[in-house]
This record gives structure tokens, sequence and C-alpha cells, in this order.
């Protein structure tokens, strides 16, 4: 029997990630967009709440302990309605950078303190067809957990901390089918239950989470030919 992960191996992972002298291939393989809108997305790691996942993950470095914030969009929303997504959107003039933009956006949408947030580092932008977005993950550990919560139902509809390893859990993986005219888009989803409801994590967060957990060595066997049901407003 291996002995219990901490999550100081998993912090020390995610900061080897972040490492600008190692390697910078972006999570996900997109085209470059010109006139792209800079944006960032805050991807926040550490013991979030008491609520352990029951599943237990194959890499070494993943407790059960080990959690992600996350938050679904409003339905109200133009753009990406009801998605469960990272904290995060565009830079606005006053902010110094990814990192001040994407610590700004999660206490604006979260009620975080970003005191308690150490950051580990940027990861390679990520261009973004469809909103014409160079998107940069800012990856962070939360040194100090402070309350989080739905700070405007405008744009959230919940806020919660899922637990890596349920993510990882294979009978929580699959995939997300969108056909349209004759065109088929397939991307990697995972189910999420949680005390706010079950969630469904697919597009750009689901392919991010994906790319980040391959690219840590993470990952474990799953079915892609399992299909998600995926249900898109309007």
């Amino acid at each position: 029997m291996r002995a219990e992960p901490t999550t100081r191996s998993a912090r020390a992972q995610l900061a080897a990630l972040a490492d600008p002298t190692g390697d910078r291939r972006p999570l996900i393989d997109l085209p470059p967009q010109p006139s792209a809108r800079p944006a960032a997305v805050l991807m926040l790691f550490g013991v979030l709440d008491a609520f352990p996942s029951g599943h237990d993950a194959e890499a070494q470095a993943v407790s059960r302990d080990l959690d992600v914030l996350l938050l679904s969009r409003a339905t109200t929303l133009r753009a990406h309605p009801g998605q469960v997504a990272f904290p995060g959107g565009r830079l606005d003039p006053g902010d110094d950078g990814p990192v001040a933009a994407a610590l700004r956006e999660a206490r604006e949408e979260t009620g975080l303190d970003p005191a308690g947030v150490d950051v580990l580092g940027e990861l390679t932008d990520i261009s973004l067809a469809f909103s014409r977005h160079l998107v940069t993950p800012v990856l962070g550990w939360w040194r100090h957990p402070s309350p989080v919560r739905v700070v405007d139902e405008a744009e959230s509809a919940a806020v919660f901390r899922a637990p890596v390893a349920d993510l990882l859990d294979p009978a929580n993986r699959g995939v997300t089918v969108i056909r349209r005219d004759g065109q088929e888009w397939r991307g990697p989803g995972f189910l999420v239950r949680h005390a706010t409801g079950e969630h469904l994590v697919w597009g750009f967060t689901g392919m991010v989470l994906d790319g980040l957990f391959d690219r840590l060595g993470w990952s474990e066997p799953w079915d892609d030919t399992r299909e998600l049901p995926l249900v898109l407003p309007g």
C-alpha cells in the first residue's frame, strides 16, 4: 500500500509546471488569432474544504483533499451561459498584467481574499477563436483559504471546490459532442457532484483541465467513447 500523498507534492509539481525555464507548450494547442483581446484565468489549487474525494487517485501527488476552485456562469450571460469556468476575465487598463487581472476577477466573482493566494506562475497563453481572447492561465496555491460564494448572481450561479481526485476518476470522465450543420465537435468532459448540484465541466475549462492533468502525468485511463449529456442554452 502506498503512503497517503500530501498536498506538498502536488504544489511542487504545479510550481514546476509554471517554471518559465520548463516546458512552455500551451495546455491546448490552438492556432493564434489576430487582434485577440488579453484575458486571464486563475487555476487555484489547495485544500479548500472539509469534503475530500472518495476516489484514490493513481497519481502519487494527488491526495483526497486536493481541490480546484470553479464557478458556474449565470445562464443569462451572453457569452458561455451556464458553463463551468475558472475565475477570470479580460484584462482591465488598470491591471498590472495577467496575474493582477486573474486575482482581481477571482475576488470579484468569488469573494476570495487574494492575500491568501500564492501565485506559482503563468502558463503559456491560449488563443481562443470563438471569443477572440488570448487567455493566460495563472496557477495559484491557496495558502490561507478564505470563504467563497456567489458575489453577483448576474455573473455566477454557483461557486464550488472540485476535488481533483473526483475529476481524475474515470467514472466521472467522458466527452461532450456538439453536432451542428453536418459537423461534429468533441471535447473532454468531467462530472462534478457537489452540494450546489451536479456540474458538467466542458469546453475551454474541460480542455484546460485535461491538458493540465496530462502534462502533470495525473490522468488515469478513461473511456473517450462515452458521451456525456450536453444541454446547450437556447
